[in-house]
Parts: structure tokens; C-alpha cells; sequence
């Protein structure tokens, strides 16, 4: 048994719990193995941001390091950890092959974030004007080498059951390779109705999201260009205030007073903002994984109109917390109904605290991820006996990107 508990977290970018869904799951799996009792060192190549968490706060160690640069070796070798959780993809590409090498026994785990093939293929549909269908996948290139990197890894994270379903049937993965574990929340997230605003203290509709994500950017487009003059055709009086982080110029050029469509920027307080809305709207038309700005909304009482984009994988069997349709005129006429009709919006806000209580909180999944992790730190080996397609990849895949780093190395020290 490999009692070093030592997890090092290798980052795509540093964690930014209030600009992101994926900065705030971040977060929350390195609060799932503190809980576990792990030594937690967040490193990154990623350049400092202004709104990076303090790791320090967190009694997390931070470490910058290099792309292509053999330093990596010698400070994860030191390090010894007993877990490696790769951060997107990309990152296991860059430096599982190290990791492999210098801590052959480590156990290596991907947190997926959302599946990038099947955000990436039903973008391109979405482009090509076309339904999205599951042999997309296989034609997209992006899978190949994300497919690569889960078969390479131990076990993959992963947020959405639907992802998990399309893993195992049209990529035949061993579903002993994936672990469902969604956005997790404490329970004290689950909003107590009475104490927020109520329906006639609220007013204006909001749309909040990351503009570095592309599907956000659409949505927006989406509001200005076809769905929000349905609304204002029925609700004159309407204001949509658009909030997300990162906001590019051609984002606040939607901006305009006299058809209340409000470009308001980054939220200081995204629960603030969201908690004195009376609807969310979040018409998404490509993407993957699950939204945490809708399982936002839920936490602030605030029902939502999405798309079943929006939805995936995110009620189960129960009811939305509002209402999904996938045509503008439907999800417009749902969006007043819902501003409109105090006894729909109060049953919708009830349907997200049910979604909440018996989909999202961490205690329905943190013990039994504890006794994942103890099981693969305890069983490596032979859980490796059984992924010989991922033994088979680590020889030869990572053969490639091992000489393409040292080459880029060599040219750099030149």
C-alpha cells in the first residue's frame, strides 16, 4: 500500500473559480482530496492572471513550470506523488510521458471538464448548418488524440453521463476507466426560497458565461440576433443584462440601451447578479459537459430557459428548473411565460432545488470517490493489466511526443 499521499495537479491554466464552471470544479476536487488528506502542488505552464485564486489560501504549494523542458523530470521525480490529475487533454499529451517515466507508479487522472471532441463536432455541424450525429465524432480529429490520452490514463473524470455513454458505446471504452463525478455542491448551496428575493422583488432576464468559451459567445449572439425581439414583442418593457468575464470588443458592441440589451462585463458577485434576476436564459447551441451557470441559477432560486444542449445530462429523470426548448419562438414564449406567471416560476425554482438536493451534492459522491482513490493508489498494477490498449498507447504514442519535446529542447537551448 502507497501511503504518500502526495497529489500533484497539472493545470492548463490556474484555477479562476469566478470567471469559470471549470475554475470552481477545480476547486472542488483539490477539496475532495484534502478531505482524502493529500499534500496538494498545483503546478501550471500558464502565464499569472489577475484573477487567479491564491493557492496559498487553500494551503495548496504552487510551482510554475515549463513546456518541453526537462526541469519537469527532476521536480516531479522529487516530488514522488502518489496521484498526478492532468487537467484537460492537452496537458496529459505535454506531460503524462514524464510522469509515466519518472513516477512510473503514480496513478495518472484525467478531469476531462467537458468532452472537447463532442463540443468541437457539434460546433462544426452547427457551422455546416447541419443535425450533429454521433459518427461525427469518429471524423473529428480532436477525438483521436483526446481518446488516446483517456485509454493512457487510469481513470478519467468525467461530469456528464451522456459523455459517458457515448465513451463506452461509440469509442468502447472500458467503462472501469471513467468515474462519473459532476459539479459538486456543499449543502448549505441548497437555497432556502424563502429567505431570497421573491418573484415580485426580482425583475430583468440575465445570461452569464465565460466569452473565452466560444458557445457563450454564440448564445449571445443568438439573444441579440433572433430571440430577444421575440421577447421584447410580448414584454416591451423587457432589459436583458449580459454578464461573463473576459468580454471581447465585438461582445460589447452588442450593447444597446434602447433595446435593453444590457453588455454589463464581468460580474463582481455572480450569485448577486443572479439572485435579483427573475429568468436565466442560456439558449445554447453547440457545446458539451454540464453548465455551471445553470446549476447556478438553481443555487439562486432563479429558473432558467435553456436548450437540451443546455440541459444534457444535468435533471436525470426530473423536471428542469424552468423550461427547454430548442426553437426561438417556443424558448421565447417560455421566457415570458416564466417572467410572467408567478406559479410557474415558483414550481420551477422548487424543480431546481430538487435537481440540487438529489444530483449535485458532495456528499452523494465524496466517499465513494474516496474509495476509488484508495483502490487504484492500492491496485495500480493490476488495473493496468486490464487497460492493454492503454499500456499499448503509453509505448508507442508517447514514444512521439517524448522525441518531439526533447527535439523542441534542444532547438530552444539553441
Amino acid at each position: 500500500m502507497n501511503q504518500n499521499k502526495q497529489l500533484l495537479i497539472i493545470g492548463f491554466v490556474w484555477p479562476e473559480p469566478k470567471s469559470s464552471a471549470a475554475g470552481g470544479r477545480m476547486m472542488q476536487l483539490i477539496s475532495l482530496f484534502q478531505k482524502q488528506e493529500y499534500q496538494i502542488t498545483f503546478a501550471s505552464p500558464a502565464q499569472d492572471s489577475d484573477f487567479m485564486v491564491d493557492l496559498n489560501e487553500f494551503d495548496v504549494a504552487k510551482q510554475a513550470i515549463n513546456l518541453n523542458c526537462s526541469s519537469f523530470d527532476a521536480f516531479v521525480k522529487e516530488l514522488n506523488p502518489s496521484i498526478v490529475l492532468f487537467d484537460r487533454f492537452m496537458i496529459e499529451e505535454q506531460f503524462g510521458w514524464r510522469v509515466a517515466e519518472n513516477c512510473p507508479d503514480a496513478v495518472r487522472i484525467l478531469d476531462t471538464e467537458d468532452l472537447h471532441c463532442l463540443r468541437l463536432a457539434r460546433q462544426k455541424a452547427f457551422k455546416e448548418k447541419r443535425e450533429f450525429k454521433t459518427q461525427d465524432l469518429l471524423a473529428e480529429e480532436v477525438a483521436k488524440r483526446e481518446i488516446a490520452s483517456i485509454l493512457r490514463c487510469d481513470l478519467s473524470l468525467m461530469i456528464s453521463e451522456y459523455e459517458m455513454e457515448l465513451l463506452t458505446t461509440t469509442f468502447k471504452i472500458d467503462e472501469r476507466l471513467l468515474y462519473y463525478l459532476p459539479l459538486l455542491l456543499e449543502s448549505n448551496a441548497i437555497p432556502e426560497l424563502e429567505k431570497l428575493l421573491s418573484f415580485e422583488e426580482r425583475k430583468d432576464f440575465v445570461f452569464i458565461g465565460n466569452f473565452l468559451h466560444e458557445p457563450n459567445w454564440n448564445a449571445v449572439q443568438y439573444l441579440k440576433e433572433t430571440i430577444w425581439s421575440l421577447i421584447k414583442k410580448q414584454l416591451p418593457e423587457a432589459v436583458l443584462n449580459v454578464y461573463g468575464a473576459y468580454p471581447s470588443q465585438k461582445v460589447l458592441q452588442l450593447h444597446n440601451v434602447k433595446d435593453g440589451f444590457l453588455v454589463q462585463g464581468r460580474a463582481e458577485n455572480a450569485n448577486e447578479v443572479v439572485q435579483k434576476a427573475r429568468v436565466v436564459l442560456a439558449p445554447l447551441r453547440f457545446g458539451a459537459g454540464i453548465k455551471g451557470k445553470l446549476l447556478e441559477a438553481m443555487q439562486c432560486g432563479t429558473p432558467s430557459v435553456t436548450t437540451s444542449i443546455g440541459a444534457e445530462s444535468m435533471q436525470g429523470n426530473l423536471d428542469w428548473n424552468g423550461f427547454v426548448e430548442d426553437t426561438p419562438e417556443l424558448f421565447a414564449d417560455k421566457a415570458v411565460q416564466l417572467y410572467k406567471d408567478e406559479n410557474i416560476w415558483l414550481q420551477a425554482q422548487k424543480n431546481g432545488v430538487l435537481i440540487i438536493e438529489q444530483r449535485y451534492l458532495r456528499t452523494l459522491f465524496e466517499d465513494d470517490f474516496a474509495k476509488q482513490m484508495g483502490f487504484l493508489v492500492s491496485n495500480v498494477k493490476q488495473h493496468r493489466l486490464n487497460n492493454f490498449m492503454g499500456e499499448l498507447l503509453q509505448h508507442h504514442t508517447l514514444k512521439s511526443t517524448k522525441y518531439m519535446a526533447k527535439w523542441i529542447e534542444e532547438k530552444n537551448k539553441n
